[in-house]
This record gives structure tokens, sequence and C-alpha cells, in this order.
């Protein structure tokens, strides 16, 4: 069907770009031409910023970039400008900062205005088609700013040169001359810990994010100092998300977050890295409880990567939707009537018993599925043996979930972006240690060689790739996430090739990304585009911190390779946010894993055997089983000289051709030992 408009986006490979292609509004993607028609027309920019599954973003389009009157006031007085927050997240980080700065508040979309020389002067996220509840609409905005642009050029200024000062400062920090007091883990939990909401689990109330960073902090200081109310709130938390209707009960894997404190009601869209970052965090937390609740969503959510969000020759999809057919969660919700047409009506009765399915509904008159009753509390009620009942769920769960597969999907953005890969390969790598799934190693496997053969150029990463095409330099967090989780998947599957393609990106790094004069990385290298201003990003949000990231990659290495440049480095990051780390821990849960990991330096543990023997894979299975947050786990074959892996191993071997592991500490090895019960000691030490 032919359709009324097409702008400049439509040559785009973005899906989030390509959505816009056919508005009435004269949308430019970021780039020379846009910035020239500015400054040739003296016109503001206005820069609008969101992503494909981004619901309110959908909504502002619906209402605003649809509408020929409203567009019409944009093309008029405006050079407008659509960005992909997740192709461009250089631009995101710089333009949300401003806005946070002007209004005290992000989100998307965000609208910017900038002048011709893209200097951000006024912003906001969502405005409204028309004044409502006390917000200007947005025809209003428009001819307000674009009347100030004219007449105040002065005030416009003024505004510019407020914000620039302030972006410099966000990318400053100052060396702490203070030791580095061993109890900055434990008060800094301490300090999270009193927004820990002890009825439902997760920290504070409405809405609630998953904060997957916080709960592996949390995990590392329990296994420091023993602390049994940190693993306490990490379970509560874990299980709480796993019962809520955040998970998805019939497909595995999370929504974005819960927009109650109860877990129950999510925002519908699905991100690659919040998965990512769960898998790891349910997998880690099941090596210390053995809870077979965590076991099962690792291997569903594992399995929802796998099945939905796999690129058929290697990579991870970015994102899903939640809206489908104009509605948010339409896909996902059910009624009795459809439950009982699948499953029949007496098993029906139990399922919607089960899995709180009721004709008043718990979402907009229909039903988000999670369980109120366990097998057991059903197994009494219905009067039915416990087996029955699980039988009946999982055949239930199937049906359902095959029923669910023929509705219309939500969107799936096809973009596969390198640094969410690196968080996903290190839940892999933590889902594989639990349950050896040839399916995740190779998928794994094929994702490394899909990014080095597809999004890797000339020495170095691309961001991101789409319909055969790969694109922009890497960032920050392409280098940090994918390095460390190449050094994850090397502690399973102990390809050294993983450690030398990992130290190779980490030498990238340091040259692109280093801040020579102050320390720390600045989130865009030194081969970028240049922009107005080059954040260097401290705190952890949706994902991690690049710098954290980064920082724990150098402590990391440093142990496998010996390389002091590499501790100095991370030294100096940890040194010049110490003291933002003391006085307000929120948003560095990731750095402070890193200081865990530099107050508490590694166990390195060296195992001598064939791959294939069955001895040596026991005793590989029994390390994985045992929670060792700054453990480095190598394995040598027996021709391998053992100084190659490292200095202090010289002159030792193999024992009696048995495999053999040496526990190093403190640049110091324990002798030689064979057998499991004598290495858990030295592990648990």
């Amino acid at each position: 069907m032919a359709t009324p408009h097409t702008n400049r986006l439509i040559h785009e490979t973005s899906p989030y770009l390509l959505q816009h292609a056919h508005n009435p509004v004269d949308w430019y993607p970021w780039g020379d031409e846009a910035f020239e028609k500015a400054k040739s027309e003296n016109k503001p920019i206005l820069l609008s910023i969101g992503y494909s599954a981004c619901h309110w973003c959908h909504v502002m389009e619906r209402e605003s970039f649809e509408n020929e009157k409203i567009a019409a006031l944009m093309n008029e007085s405006f050079v407008n400008i659509k960005v992909d927050r997740e192709e461009r997240p250089d631009l995101d980080e710089i333009y949300m900062n401003s806005v946070q700065m002007l209004t005290g508040r992000g989100g998307w979309p965000m609208t910017m205005f900038l002048t011709p020389e893209r200097k951000p002067f006024y912003g906001g996220t969502y405005f409204p088609p028309e004044d409502r509840q006390g917000m200007p609409g947005f025809p209003r905005i428009l001819l307000g700013v674009a009347q100030a642009y004219r007449e105040r050029s002065a005030d416009v200024e003024k505004s510019v040169s407020q914000i620039l000062e302030a972006l410099q400062r966000m990318s400053e920090s100052n060396l702490s001359d203070k030791d580095f007091a061993p109890q900055i883990i434990g008060e800094s939990c301490e300090k999270i810990a009193r927004a820990y909401d002890s009825d439902n689990g997760g920290l504070g109330q409405a809405p609630k994010f998953p904060n997957a960073g916080v709960y592996e902090l949390f995990l590392r200081h329990y296994h420091h100092a023993k602390s049994e109310r940190y693993l306490e709130m990490v379970v509560h938390t874990l299980s709480k998300m796993a019962q809520g209707g955040i998970y998805d009960h019939l497909g595995g894997g999370f929504h974005r977050y819960s927009v109650d404190a109860k877990w129950l009601v999510p925002h519908f869209e699905k991100m690659l890295y919040d998965n990512a970052q769960l898998l790891r965090i349910y997998a880690q937390a099941f090596v210390i409880t053995h809870e077979p609740l965590f076991k099962s969503v690792v291997e569903e959510t594992a399995g929802y990567l796998l099945r939905e969000m796999l690129h058929p020759e290697g990579g991870f999809y970015s994102t899903q939707d939640a809206d489908s057919e104009g509605e948010e969660g339409k896909f996902f919700v059910w009624t009795p009537d459809e439950v009982n047409r699948l499953l029949g009506e007496a098993d029906g009765e139990i399922f919607c018993r089960m899995y709180d399915v009721t004709e008043q509904g718990n979402f907009e008159e229909k039903n988000i599925l999670h369980p109120i009753l366990t097998i057991e509390q059903a197994s009494k009620f219905f009067r039915k043996e416990r087996a029955e009942i699980e039988t009946l769920v999982a055949r239930a769960k199937e049906k359902l979930l095959a029923a669910r597969e023929k509705r219309i999907k939500p969107f799936r953005d096809e973009k596969i972006i390198t640094a969410w890969n690196g968080l996903t390969l290190s839940g892999l790598a933590e889902a594989i240690k639990i349950s050896d799934n040839p399916a995740r190693t190779e998928a794994a496997n094929r994702t490394i060689e899909f990014i080095f053969n597809k999004m890797f150029r000339d020495g170095f990463l691309l961001h991101v790739y789409k319909d055969n095409h790969a694109k922009l330099l890497g960032y920050l967090d392409d280098y940090a996430f994918l390095a460390i989780g190449l050094l994850d998947l090397y502690e399973v599957i102990f390809d050294r090739s993983l450690l030398e393609r990992a130290s190779q990106l980490t030498d990238t790094l340091l040259r692109e990304f280093w801040d020579e004069r102050a320390g720390g990385f600045f989130y865009t290298g030194k081969s970028h585009e240049q922009l107005i201003s080059r954040a260097k990003p401290i705190f952890d949000a949706s994902i991690p911190s690049g710098n954290a990231i980064a920082t724990q990659l150098l402590l990391r290495l440093y142990h496998l390779t010996g390389n002091e440049d590499y501790r100095v480095r991370a030294e100096r990051v940890l040194r010049s946010y110490y003291e933002a780390m003391e006085g307000q821990p929120f948003g560095f849960a990731h750095m402070l894993c890193a200081m865990d990991q530099y107050l508490h330096p590694a166990k390195e543990i060296v195992v001598v055997g064939n791959r294939e023997d069955p001895r040596t894979i026991d005793l590989l299975k029994n390390i994985h089983q045992l929670y060792l947050p700054n453990k480095l786990l190598q394995l040598v074959g027996p021709d391998q000289p053992l100084a190659d892996i490292s200095p202090i191993l010289q002159g030792k071997s193999q024992i009696g051709g048995q495999p053999t592991v040496y526990v190093c500490h403190n640049f110091t090895c324990s002798a030689p030992v064979t057998s499991w019960p004598a290495l858990k000691p030295l592990l648990e030490s």
C-alpha cells in the first residue's frame, strides 16, 4: 500500500528509525546533511531519541509525529533528527545528561533542542499532543522554543554554556589519597540495603527494577563476610521475581521491570541485557543455594535466548517489544475461557487456580500468569499426588506456549549489539557451569565467531550489526563487556584463543579510551566522531558501568598475565571514584565488585590434565560447584610448560600422570593435589 510520506530514514537499518520513515515529519538521521541544513537556514535542531521496544516512544509517534499539523510545525521551524539510542548510546549519554540537568528527570522518548552546532539548550522527554494534566502540549513547546531561538539568543547561549560546563564537570574526577578500607564493601551494602523491600524483595517500591549488579555485590559480601542476611535478601528477591509476572512462565526470560512493588505487572518488553545479567545471577545463586527454582529459571531463560533471540549465524538480537496489535502485553495475557478451551475444564481449573487466572483478571480484565500456589499446596488442595500436579503443569505450559506462538508476536528488534552480546556470553558461561548443555556452548562459540567475522574491522570492534551491515566504531561497553565475556567463557570451555582475543581487545581499549590526564575510560575512542562532550560514564544503569567492567577486566588480566600496568590502571580508576563510592554507593554496585576483586586478590587455580580425561572433567565440575567470585581457572595440557601460564609455576608439573591442581594466591602456590577432597579445602580457605 502506498504511503503519503517517506523521509530520509527509509535508507536506515535501525528498526526504530524505519518505524518513523513514513511520518510526515521531515526526519533526518544524525549526520552532516542535517547539521549543514541547520547552519545554512539558521534553524535549531529537534533531536528525538528512543528505541524500538519503548512504549511511550510509540505513543508519542502516534500522537505527534503522525499528526500532520504537528509535523508541519516541526518541519517549519526545526531540522528534525531521529536517533536510535541502542545504535548511538554515545549521543544518548550526552543528551540524556543534558535533559536531566534541565528537568531533574530523564527517560524515553527524549526530546532535545540543539543549536546548529549540536549544543543543547532545552529539552524534555514525552510531550502530549495538547496541554494535559499540567503538562504543556508539544505544539506549545515547539512554538515557544522556536520563538526563543529567534528572539532570545542571549538566553539560548547562556543555557548552552551552563549545560556544557556541567557536562565537562561530569567527566572529571579527583584521585583519593585515602587508603582503601576493607570495610567499604560491607558499609556500602548496608547503605544499599536500607532501600530493601522486606515484603516483596527488591529495592524501593514501584516501579521495581531487577538490579542484578546489586545482588552480585550482596553475594560477594556474603561470601567474604559470611553475613547470611545478604544471602537471604538475594534469595528472597530472586524467588519473588521468579514467581511474579515479570517472569515469563511459559516461554522463559524476564520482562523489563515491574510497574508495581510485588513484581506482578511488568513493562512487557524483553531486553537482551536484562536476561543476560539475570541468567548470570540466578546461576550464581543456584551454586550457593542449590534451590531448584533458580536452576529452572536458568534453564528456561537460556532456552528462551537460544530459541527466540539467536541469529541463525550466531549473535543475539537486542529486544522484543512490549506491544502487539497496538496493545501493551496483549501477547502474554490470558482469560479463563482461553485456558479451559486449551486444557479442558478439569485441568484448566487447577492451572487457573495455581496461576491466578480469574474472571475479573489481574491486568486490564485479563491475566498475567504467576503462581500463587506451590506444587505441594495444589496437591493438598486438589487431593492429587505431587507427581500428577507436576505433570499437569508441565503439560499445560506446553499447550499454552504452543497456542501463544500462534498469536501475533511483539516486534523483535534484530539489531545485534556487541556489548549486549558480551553480557550474554558471561550469562551463558555461568549457565554452562551448572548444566553442561552443548547447545549453549555452541551458541556462545558461534556468537564469538560472528562478532569477529562480521563486527570486527581493521583491528576495531563495530558496535551494531543489522541486515548484513555492521557499522559504528565500538564504544567502551563493547570492548569491556565482550572482553570479560570471553574471559568468563574461557573458564568453562578452556579455548586459549579466548584469552588471546580478550587481551587484544584490552590493548585497544587502553589505547583508544584511556584518559591519559585524569585516568578512567571515556565512552568513545580517540578514533570516534568528535562530539560536543567526551563522556566518562561511571554509574550503573540498566547495564553495568563500562568503567566498572573495564576495571574488573584489568584486575583479572593482571593476575592472568602478570602485566603490572593493568593493576596500576585499575587502581587508578578505583582511586578516582573511591570517595564517590563511599558517599553514595547506589549506582556503583559493579565498581564496588571491582573493589572487592582488588581487596580480595584472586585465587588462581591451574588444572593440569587432558580435557577429555573423565578425572579432569570431574575436577572441573566440582570446582564449578563452588561459589568463588574472585577465582581464575585455567586448564593446561600435561605437555605444556607451566611457566608459560605464570612464572610462579616454574618447574611444576603433572604428578604421576594424574590430573593435578595448583592453587596460587598472593604469588605463592600450594603443593600439587590430585583429588577433590584435597583440593576443596584449599579453595574454601
